[in-house]
């Protein structure tokens, strides 16, 4: 029996998003599996408690996850790849976790990998990243494309 491997993107539209599912194409070539597109729209506090501002952030959210579905399928266009899109809302880091657990216990025996972009804020450096947060928590293979 073949291992099959599950690449668990981080995607958002940036470029260090970008570059990660380029990565995770070249990680899956000739490999059986999948890459999963995944973004996750983190609202602030202030939108979470105010019911009229989610309202706002559900109705933006429906547009930029259109809007990124189609950014990755140009991306992908040509590449011989299975891919699938998924998105959610809520903090980022936890939710690729969340995600990346699911895949592994809907694929057991098999590898899932997350695969973010590096952050190139020099904010992120003082108070952390996603990545550096999946790095600290992750419950599968991490990988970081600069």
């Amino acid at each position: 029996m073949t291992e099959n491997l599950y690449l668990l993107v981080g995607y958002d539209g940036s470029a260090p998003a970008t570059r990660a599912l380029d990565a995770a194409v070249r990680l899956l070539g000739g490999r059986t599996g999948s890459i999963e597109v995944f973004y996750v729209a983190h609202p602030t506090a202030g939108e979470m408690m105010s019911p009229d501002a989610l309202a706002e952030l559900q109705a933006s959210f429906a547009e930029i996850v259109k809007e990124l579905e189609v950014q990755a399928e140009e991306q992908l266009r040509g590449r011989d790849v299975p891919w699938e899109f998924a998105h959610t809302l809520g903090d980022v880091a936890n939710e690729l976790i969340k995600e990346a657990e699911a895949l592994r216990e809907a694929h057991p025996g098999d590898t899932v990998v997350i695969v973010a972009g590096s952050s190139s804020h020099a904010i992120h450096r003082m108070i952390g990243s996603v990545p550096v947060g999946l790095a600290r928590r992750a419950p599968v293979p991490l990988v970081i494309v600069p």
